[in-house]
């Protein structure tokens, strides 16, 4: 089974592939393709917060793509010695839409997607782009939610 791993950048991205790899069978799986896509007319085309590389002037395409892959490079890495295949293919467009047609196009059996990663609030269940993946995707979606926060505890109300 081909799996996709799609990323946007976001800690909770790379936490969606970690928690595949927590429960999936590698003998079952023959290709792992972690996917991003870079949203060339967006404000922001692509937002890396895991791959360590810091701001050079987000201003252009070119440093939009290397955060991408320098993300993907993140990402992939965490399949390193797994057992299946791993690609990392770059894609352009609406992420949402890239994410359908690469599943048709590389037959996948599983797409795993993060919800809520860009959200304006903790209280988005599901991200837009989660949404129309789950919605439209050809083959079953596992959409890892964040984990949720405990609530912090004053000293005040301790006593």
């Amino acid at each position: 089974m081909h799996v996709i791993v799609a990323i946007d950048g976001s800690r909770q991205s790379l936490s969606a592939a970690r928690y595949l790899k927590s429960f999936a069978d590698p003998g079952t799986i023959t290709d792992v393709s972690v996917i991003a896509v870079i949203r060339p007319l967006a404000a922001v085309a692509f937002a890396d917060e895991i791959s360590g590389i810091q701001g050079r002037g987000m201003d252009d395409l070119t440093t939009f793509r290397d955060s991408a892959e320098a993300a993907m490079a993140k990402v992939a890495a965490e399949f390193d010695g797994w057992g299946p295949k791993v690609h990392q293919r770059l894609r352009s467009g609406s992420p949402a839409n890239e994410i359908i047609k690469a599943a048709k196009q590389l037959g996948a059996g599983l797409v795993v997607v993060a919800s809520g990663a860009r959200g304006i609030s903790s209280t988005v269940l599901i991200g837009s782009t989660a949404q129309r993946v789950q919605h439209y995707s050809p083959c079953p979606v596992l959409v890892v939610r964040p984990t949720p926060r405990k609530p912090r505890t004053s000293r005040r109300s301790r006593s």
